[in-house]
């Protein structure tokens, strides 16, 4: 069994719904999921978008190999209507990246791995922060909690409230 840490988020429709459905069909085609962060709320990073997004960090203990994921990672975000309709950043309904798999460094043409980007964005670090704080980046050297410290995003990133009540 490996450790394979996900983000999960979209901004469509019933965002709320489509996390924990997310997380419903993580567990039943990827693996257990051991651990979950807080709900955070963000506005859209990289494109404009009126309706933030909603983002939650999973550890998911699996049997399948990183591009295996991957594969099911694709047919979760179908099965939950999210449509590509380019390369670039756009609204969805859900989306879910890879981004830790063990200690793995990895890089072709379909999957990157630690997540090429995660470093520059908040709304991945701080659910990272609540869960794996501790966890050393394999490229970098240093862990989530001090990434966190260092990254220049300054977008808004906040714990997601719900009928006055954090979301677990």
């Amino acid at each position: 069994m490996a450790q394979a840490v996900l983000l999960i988020g979209g901004n469509l429709g019933d965002r709320l719904k489509y996390l924990n459905l997310a997380e419903e069909l993580i567990g039943e085609r990827i693996g257990a999921i051991e651990a979950k962060s807080s709900i955070y709320e963000s506005e859209p990073w990289g494109f404009q978008h009126e309706q933030n997004f909603l983002n939650r960090a999973l550890v998911v203990n699996t049997a399948l190999t990183p591009l295996d994921v991957l594969e099911k990672i694709g047919s979760i975000e179908s099965d939950l209507g999210r449509i590509r309709l380019s390369n670039g950043y756009s609204a969805r309904t859900q989306d879910v990246d890879i981004i830790f798999y063990e200690q793995h460094v990895m890089l072709t043409p379909k999957l990157t791995i630690p997540h090429k980007l995660l470093h520059e964005r908040l709304f991945v670090l701080k659910p990272l922060a609540d869960i794996i704080p501790n966890y050393v980046h394999p490229l970098f050297g240093v862990t989530v909690k001090e990434l966190l410290t260092v990254c220049s995003d300054k977008s808004s990133v906040w714990p997601y409230q719900t009928q006055g009540k954090q979301a677990n």
